[in-house]
């Protein structure tokens, strides 16, 4: 029989009953649940098969309804949302108008703070901690952050307050990728136990005590006995870094045997102040092809899980393989290109670069801001450096940006994969900001291609700019344009494209609502609707001449873009034509004012209306609005007949 339960309050009860037999079986049937569910819906399988034990064993001593548990990222937390009375809504997870991929407080109540990007978790638990304290209440606050993670700057910056501040909190240090050697892990073991023996604290303080009672040597003997102490923790016990920082910690701890989590979990709720526990995993755990290839699993799409292949797609490559291609055959020919990442190798597509250019390769842990100015600095001393990240991760180093790059206006080159609508990871991974904050920036120009030919063009064109360039292209396969790999056509910088010319309509599209555009323009053609198109290429500098020579005569201006609207490109184009004196239907097609949630990328742009088929009729609504559909109607049917 299961033991997994459907019933929320039952299965928190239940579960705090159970053996360590049925608690073994109980982490069996929730890896079996993961694997057919991330095998359907696709999402983060590796990260979830290695916390299994430590989660069940979260749940077992703590009660996450009251305790408040912070998952770092929380693409670990699926174990956390089965155990707490999501187990039978699993199956929609990453699914629109399912369960989030990530911990969500409006989706239930023991998920106490929404997360999504990194190192967050320490200083959102000092903030519940205190808020606690502050109202008098008592409860557990316990942050559960990977050793990935902790190369974030934030998680040492929460970490020194929290030490300073001394304040009641755990920090779970979930380490998937450091290894133990023998007799370091015995002598920890050893000391955990001392450390975890509520009279060693006792009998520490009452010797303390009685040592500074002696008159005039009593406190020098008991500071050089600590100082004794902590020089023989320095050499033999790991985690001293954090006993610095006013941690008291413990570990390294299996984190796959439950008896010994749970032990070491027991113990520490009755030991105030701020305490961390290292805990050891593997990533993929119990399922062999995770187990071998952690990466590959860690994000992966829908997947056969007897063979672990994942399902074939349309054979078209994505945009970031072409950005990855196109960066080789630059670099081959430009021995001043680097490549930048933070903890993103093989997302960005930068890991096929470090394999050929090992010494021309920074990958530099999941610390964007450090990056950003490294690049800078990089620039300022003759290197063409490239930044690939993700366009929500940017947002990180948003004053990097300004400050380092664009105020001294150094050549760094910023690569943004995943921008626009990125699909099942939703509101904290769509990258839909960055035309907004970017394009005011003086000094940086933003590019965005039509597809992956352009994206290579722009990348070339890019490192003879001289001068800061972001480029942004989206998530997923490409339009499957043939590219002649290591030939670049150079784009002047600011030269917009007309693809077709129209009387009645203007398109002016950027990035991948190219393509939408121009299926728009031959629906409208079944109307007797004539449009034209521009691919703008270019956020900042347009292509002024360009744009005004095609939008004067012009009935309806349409401005398409995957971005917010409040500061996006459309603003640039209304901008323009105010600056111009043309006074024309403006139609700003884009991201409304709100948060998107989570759902296929195909189906979130129809939402938006970012699609063909919703953009045609967007321009008819618009044109009976203004008064002129008819008329075009009318002129049109006349010069067909």
């Amino acid at each position: 029989m299961s033991l997994i339960k459907t019933n929320e309050i039952l299965l928190k009860d239940e579960i705090k009953k159970y053996r360590t037999k049925e608690l073994i079986k109980l982490s069996g049937e929730i890896r079996e649940q993961l694997i057919d569910v991330v095998s359907q819906n696709g999402g983060h399988l590796a990260s979830n098969l290695g916390v299994v034990e430590l989660t069940i064993a979260l749940h077992y001593v703590f009660d996450s309804s009251k305790d408040k548990f912070i998952w770092d990222v929380g693409h670990q937390a699926y174990v956390h949302k089965i155990l707490s009375g999501r187990k039978e809504t699993l199956s929609t997870i990453r699914k629109y108008g399912g369960i989030s991929g990530f911990p969500k407080c409006k989706e239930c109540e023991d998920d106490c703070f929404d997360v999504g990007h990194s190192s967050t978790s320490i200083s959102a638990a000092l903030g519940l901690a205190n808020a606690r304290d502050l109202k008098g209440e008592k409860h557990s606050v316990l942050a559960i952050i990977g050793d990935g993670a902790m190369t974030g700057g934030m998680a040492f910056e929460a970490l020194n307050h929290a030490g300073h501040l001394k304040t009641d909190m755990t920090v779970i240090l979930n380490d998937n990728e450091m290894s133990i050697s023998g007799n370091v892990g015995a002598m920890s073991t050893y000391l955990n136990k001392v450390r975890l023996d509520p009279n060693y604290t006792k009998r520490k303080q009452y010797v303390e005590n009685i040592l500074n009672r002696i008159p005039k040597i009593g406190n020098k003997v008991a500071w050089t006995a600590e100082k004794i102490k902590d020089t023989v923790k320095y050499l033999m016990v790991p985690g001293q870094l954090f006993e610095e920082l006013g941690f008291r910690y413990f570990g390294p701890v299996d984190g796959h045997n439950l008896d010994e989590l749970i032990d070491v979990l027991k113990k520490i709720k009755d030991i105030r102040g701020p305490k961390i526990i290292h805990v050891i995993t593997k990533k993929g755990k119990g399922y062999k092809f995770a187990e071998d290839n952690p990466d590959k699993f860690h994000g992966i799409g829908s997947f056969d899980k007897e063979t672990g292949e994942v399902k074939s797609s349309s054979g078209k490559i994505s945009y970031t393989k072409a950005f990855s291609n196109a960066l080789l055959d630059i670099a081959e020919k430009d021995e001043k290109i680097v490549a930048i990442t933070a903890a993103m190798d093989s997302g960005t597509g930068t890991d096929v670069f470090a394999q050929k250019y090992p010494h021309r390769f920074y990958d530099v842990g999941i610390a964007e801001q450090h990056a950003v100015t490294f690049a800078a600095a990089l620039a300022r001393g003759g290197i063409k450096p490239v930044v690939a990240i993700y366009s929500t991760f940017l947002q990180r180093a948003y004053d990097q940006i300004v400050h380092d790059v664009a105020l001294q206006n150094v050549p760094v080159i910023f690569a943004l994969d995943r921008a626009g609508l990125v699909g099942e990871d939703g509101p904290t991974h769509h990258g839909v900001f960055d035309i907004s904050y970017l394009r005011h920036i003086p000094n940086i120009a933003v590019m965005a291609p039509k597809d992956e030919k352009e994206l290579g063009n722009m990348l070339y064109s890019a490192t003879k700019y001289n001068m800061p360039v972001s480029i942004r292209y989206p998530r997923g396969e490409g339009t499957g344009v043939i590219i002649d790999r290591g030939v670049f056509d150079y784009i002047e910088k600011g030269q917009g494209e007309l693809l077709s010319s129209g009387n009645d309509v203007l398109f002016i599209a950027v990035g991948s609502m190219v393509e939408e555009a121009i299926k728009a323009k031959e629906i409208l053609e079944d109307s007797h609707i004539s449009a034209g198109v521009i691919n703008a290429r270019f956020i900042k500098p347009l292509d002024e001449n360009l744009i005004i020579e095609n939008a004067r005569d012009k009935k309806l201006i349409v401005t398409i873009e995957e971005n917010v609207l409040k500061g996006g490109f459309s603003e640039e184009i209304a901008s323009l034509m105010e600056d111009h004196g043309i006074v024309k239907p403006l139609l700003r097609m884009g991201i409304e004012d709100a948060f998107i949630e989570h759902g296929p990328q195909s189906l979130l742009r129809e939402k938006c209306g970012l699609y063909g088929e919703g953009i045609a009729e967007k321009v008819k609504e618009k044109l009976v609005s203004a008064g002129s559909f008819a008329k075009v109607l009318n002129m049109n049917r006349r010069k067909y007949l």
